[in-house]
Protein backbone atom coordinates (compact mmCIF):
# COMPACT_ATOMS: atom_id res chain seq x y z
CA UNK A 1 0.00 0.00 0.00
CA UNK A 2 1.61 3.40 -0.99
CA UNK A 3 0.90 6.27 1.86
CA UNK A 4 0.41 10.31 0.95
CA UNK A 5 3.22 12.08 1.82
CA UNK A 6 0.95 13.88 5.00
CA UNK A 7 0.48 10.36 5.82
CA UNK A 8 4.17 9.14 5.63
CA UNK A 9 5.44 12.82 7.85
CA UNK A 10 2.86 12.24 10.72
CA UNK A 11 4.23 8.52 11.17
CA UNK A 12 7.83 10.34 11.13
CA UNK A 13 6.92 13.01 13.29
CA UNK A 14 5.54 10.61 15.91
CA UNK A 15 7.83 8.00 15.36
CA UNK A 16 10.81 10.47 16.26
CA UNK A 17 8.89 11.82 19.43
CA UNK A 18 7.91 7.95 20.50
CA UNK A 19 11.84 7.27 20.08
CA UNK A 20 12.88 10.58 22.09
CA UNK A 21 10.51 9.43 24.75
CA UNK A 22 11.40 6.28 25.28
CA UNK A 23 15.47 6.69 25.04
CA UNK A 24 15.62 10.00 26.86
CA UNK A 25 12.84 8.79 29.10
CA UNK A 26 15.50 6.06 30.00
CA UNK A 27 18.07 8.54 30.61
CA UNK A 28 16.26 10.70 32.99
CA UNK A 29 15.14 7.47 34.79
CA UNK A 30 18.90 6.91 35.46
CA UNK A 31 20.52 10.28 35.71
CA UNK A 32 17.78 11.97 37.49
CA UNK A 33 17.63 12.35 41.61
CA UNK A 34 15.25 10.81 42.99
CA UNK A 35 13.36 8.52 40.15
CA UNK A 36 12.46 4.68 41.09
CA UNK A 37 15.35 4.03 38.00
CA UNK A 38 17.92 6.03 39.50
CA UNK A 39 21.38 4.72 39.18
CA UNK A 40 20.05 1.98 37.34
CA UNK A 41 22.68 2.26 34.64
CA UNK A 42 23.58 1.80 31.25
CA UNK A 43 21.80 -1.29 30.10
CA UNK A 44 18.43 0.25 31.24
CA UNK A 45 19.49 3.18 29.04
CA UNK A 46 20.52 0.78 26.34
CA UNK A 47 17.51 -0.93 26.80
CA UNK A 48 15.40 2.27 26.48
CA UNK A 49 17.08 3.30 23.23
CA UNK A 50 16.43 0.11 21.48
CA UNK A 51 12.76 0.02 21.63
CA UNK A 52 12.76 3.26 21.59
CA UNK A 53 13.79 2.96 17.50
CA UNK A 54 12.09 -0.43 17.38
CA UNK A 55 8.35 0.25 18.64
CA UNK A 56 8.09 3.26 15.84
CA UNK A 57 9.56 0.54 13.49
CA UNK A 58 7.26 -1.91 13.90
CA UNK A 59 4.34 0.73 13.59
CA UNK A 60 5.09 2.78 11.17
CA UNK A 61 8.18 0.95 9.28
CA UNK A 62 5.53 -0.01 6.55
CA UNK A 63 4.20 3.28 6.37
CA UNK A 64 6.92 5.93 6.19
CA UNK A 65 10.10 3.67 6.13
CA UNK A 66 10.93 4.59 10.17
CA UNK A 67 13.88 6.93 8.91
CA UNK A 68 13.38 9.43 12.06
CA UNK A 69 17.04 10.53 11.84
CA UNK A 70 17.78 12.90 9.26
CA UNK A 71 21.16 11.12 8.96
CA UNK A 72 18.72 7.97 7.66
CA UNK A 73 16.98 10.23 5.26
CA UNK A 74 20.22 12.31 3.81
CA UNK A 75 21.89 9.15 3.22
CA UNK A 76 18.93 7.57 1.19
CA UNK A 77 18.49 10.45 -0.33
CA UNK A 78 22.05 11.07 -1.70
CA UNK A 79 22.66 7.20 -2.78
CA UNK A 80 19.03 7.53 -5.13
CA UNK A 81 17.56 5.66 -2.64
CA UNK A 82 14.79 8.49 -1.37
CA UNK A 83 13.46 10.85 -3.73
CA UNK A 84 15.24 14.57 -2.99
CA UNK A 85 11.41 16.11 -2.98
CA UNK A 86 10.81 14.70 0.05
CA UNK A 87 14.02 14.89 1.87
CA UNK A 88 13.52 18.74 3.93
CA UNK A 89 9.67 17.69 5.07
CA UNK A 90 11.21 14.51 6.57
CA UNK A 91 13.69 16.54 8.38
CA UNK A 92 11.36 19.09 9.70
CA UNK A 93 9.19 16.97 10.69
CA UNK A 94 11.91 14.17 12.26
CA UNK A 95 13.04 17.91 14.30
CA UNK A 96 9.71 18.50 15.49
CA UNK A 97 9.04 15.07 16.33
CA UNK A 98 12.25 15.02 18.98
CA UNK A 99 11.11 18.89 20.28
CA UNK A 100 7.76 17.31 20.98
CA UNK A 101 9.03 14.50 23.05
CA UNK A 102 11.33 15.87 24.92
CA UNK A 103 9.10 18.24 25.68
CA UNK A 104 7.09 15.42 26.87
CA UNK A 105 9.54 13.85 29.19
CA UNK A 106 10.04 16.68 30.63
CA UNK A 107 6.49 16.85 31.70
CA UNK A 108 6.66 13.42 32.98
CA UNK A 109 9.82 13.88 35.46
CA UNK A 110 9.69 17.43 36.56
CA UNK A 111 9.82 17.00 40.21
CA UNK A 112 12.99 15.27 39.60
CA UNK A 113 14.76 17.74 36.97
CA UNK A 114 13.92 20.22 40.06
CA UNK A 115 15.41 17.76 42.59
CA UNK A 116 18.96 16.83 40.37
CA UNK A 117 21.79 19.86 41.53
CA UNK A 118 24.05 18.22 38.49
CA UNK A 119 23.82 20.27 35.36
CA UNK A 120 25.38 17.67 33.16
CA UNK A 121 23.02 15.06 34.59
CA UNK A 122 20.31 17.74 33.87
CA UNK A 123 21.88 18.07 30.32
CA UNK A 124 22.59 14.28 29.35
CA UNK A 125 18.92 13.86 29.45
CA UNK A 126 18.71 15.96 26.55
CA UNK A 127 22.02 16.10 24.60
CA UNK A 128 25.48 14.36 24.26
CA UNK A 129 28.59 15.52 25.34
CA UNK A 130 32.04 13.66 25.13
CA UNK A 131 32.78 12.66 28.37
CA UNK A 132 36.18 13.82 27.94
CA UNK A 133 35.46 17.22 26.35
CA UNK A 134 36.77 16.04 23.16
CA UNK A 135 35.51 17.28 20.12
CA UNK A 136 37.98 14.45 17.86
CA UNK A 137 36.50 11.89 19.83
CA UNK A 138 33.40 12.73 19.74
CA UNK A 139 33.27 12.92 15.90
CA UNK A 140 35.02 9.66 15.58
CA UNK A 141 32.42 8.13 18.42
CA UNK A 142 29.53 9.33 16.12
CA UNK A 143 31.16 8.61 12.93
CA UNK A 144 31.61 4.85 13.52
CA UNK A 145 28.16 4.48 15.12
CA UNK A 146 26.31 5.91 12.25
CA UNK A 147 28.21 4.40 9.81
CA UNK A 148 27.01 0.82 11.42
CA UNK A 149 23.54 2.00 11.98
CA UNK A 150 23.03 2.65 8.62
CA UNK A 151 24.81 0.47 6.88
CA UNK A 152 23.24 -2.51 9.09
CA UNK A 153 19.78 -0.91 9.12
CA UNK A 154 20.16 -1.32 5.33
CA UNK A 155 21.06 -4.58 5.49
CA UNK A 156 18.86 -5.87 7.62
CA UNK A 157 15.58 -4.58 5.90
CA UNK A 158 16.86 -5.05 2.35
CA UNK A 159 19.02 -8.40 1.86
CA UNK A 160 17.28 -11.28 1.25
CA UNK A 161 18.04 -13.26 4.76
CA UNK A 162 14.54 -11.77 6.27
CA UNK A 163 12.30 -11.84 3.08
CA UNK A 164 9.53 -10.06 2.78
CA UNK A 165 9.00 -10.41 6.38
CA UNK A 166 10.12 -6.64 7.60
CA UNK A 167 8.25 -7.11 10.87
CA UNK A 168 11.27 -9.27 12.24
CA UNK A 169 13.77 -7.10 10.86
CA UNK A 170 12.62 -3.87 12.63
CA UNK A 171 12.69 -6.33 15.77
CA UNK A 172 16.18 -6.40 14.71
CA UNK A 173 16.77 -3.07 13.88
CA UNK A 174 16.06 -2.52 17.92
CA UNK A 175 18.64 -4.87 18.87
CA UNK A 176 20.93 -2.65 16.82
CA UNK A 177 20.40 0.33 18.30
CA UNK A 178 20.63 -1.04 21.96
CA UNK A 179 23.47 -3.23 21.16
CA UNK A 180 24.90 0.08 19.42
CA UNK A 181 24.57 2.20 22.55
CA UNK A 182 25.97 -0.69 25.05
CA UNK A 183 29.02 -1.26 23.19
CA UNK A 184 29.50 2.85 21.55
CA UNK A 185 27.62 4.52 24.44
CA UNK A 186 30.54 4.95 26.82
CA UNK A 187 32.58 8.18 25.44
CA UNK A 188 29.21 10.49 24.46
CA UNK A 189 25.87 9.09 24.53
CA UNK A 190 25.42 8.45 21.86
CA UNK A 191 23.52 10.66 19.43
CA UNK A 192 23.87 8.53 15.93
CA UNK A 193 21.07 11.01 14.95
CA UNK A 194 21.02 14.75 14.37
CA UNK A 195 17.57 15.12 15.55
CA UNK A 196 17.56 13.04 18.82
CA UNK A 197 20.39 16.06 19.95
CA UNK A 198 19.82 19.32 18.06
CA UNK A 199 16.12 19.47 18.93
CA UNK A 200 16.43 18.88 23.15
CA UNK A 201 19.15 20.80 23.49
CA UNK A 202 17.29 23.29 21.71
CA UNK A 203 14.76 22.89 24.41
CA UNK A 204 17.36 22.46 26.78
CA UNK A 205 18.33 26.08 26.19
CA UNK A 206 14.52 27.74 25.90
CA UNK A 207 13.23 26.16 29.21
CA UNK A 208 13.97 27.57 32.54
CA UNK A 209 15.16 24.55 34.19
CA UNK A 210 16.40 24.93 38.00
CA UNK A 211 20.57 24.29 37.91
CA UNK A 212 20.13 23.54 34.39
CA UNK A 213 23.81 24.94 33.33
CA UNK A 214 24.32 25.62 29.81
CA UNK A 215 23.36 23.99 26.65
CA UNK A 216 27.11 23.55 25.48
CA UNK A 217 26.37 24.59 21.45
CA UNK A 218 30.52 24.45 21.09
CA UNK A 219 29.88 20.59 20.96
CA UNK A 220 26.73 20.59 19.58
CA UNK A 221 28.01 20.29 15.92
CA UNK A 222 29.34 16.96 16.24
CA UNK A 223 26.14 14.76 16.88
CA UNK A 224 25.12 16.86 13.32
CA UNK A 225 27.78 17.07 11.19
CA UNK A 226 29.28 13.31 12.07
CA UNK A 227 26.02 11.24 11.89
CA UNK A 228 25.43 12.93 8.58
CA UNK A 229 28.73 12.19 7.00
CA UNK A 230 28.69 8.87 7.59
CA UNK A 231 25.43 8.06 6.87
CA UNK A 232 25.84 9.66 3.70
CA UNK A 233 29.22 7.30 3.32
CA UNK A 234 27.34 4.07 4.72
CA UNK A 235 24.61 4.39 2.38
CA UNK A 236 26.59 4.63 -0.27
CA UNK A 237 29.15 1.97 0.46
CA UNK A 238 26.23 -0.86 0.97
CA UNK A 239 24.51 0.35 -2.34
CA UNK A 240 27.76 -0.04 -4.04
CA UNK A 241 28.66 -3.75 -2.75
CA UNK A 242 25.21 -4.68 -2.38
CA UNK A 243 23.06 -3.37 -4.15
Amino acid sequence: MTYSLVTRLAAEFIGTAIMVILGNGAVANVDLTGTKGEHGGWVLISLGYGAGVMIPALIFGGISGNHINPAFTLGLAFSGLFPWSEVLPYIAVQLLGAFVGQAIVVLAYKPHYNMTTNPQRILGTFATIDATSSRFNGFINEFVGTFILVFSALGITKAPFFGHNLGTAHLALGFLVMTLVASLGGPTGPALNPARDFSPRLLHFLLPLKNKGKSDWRYAWIPIVAPITAGIIAAFTYKSIFM
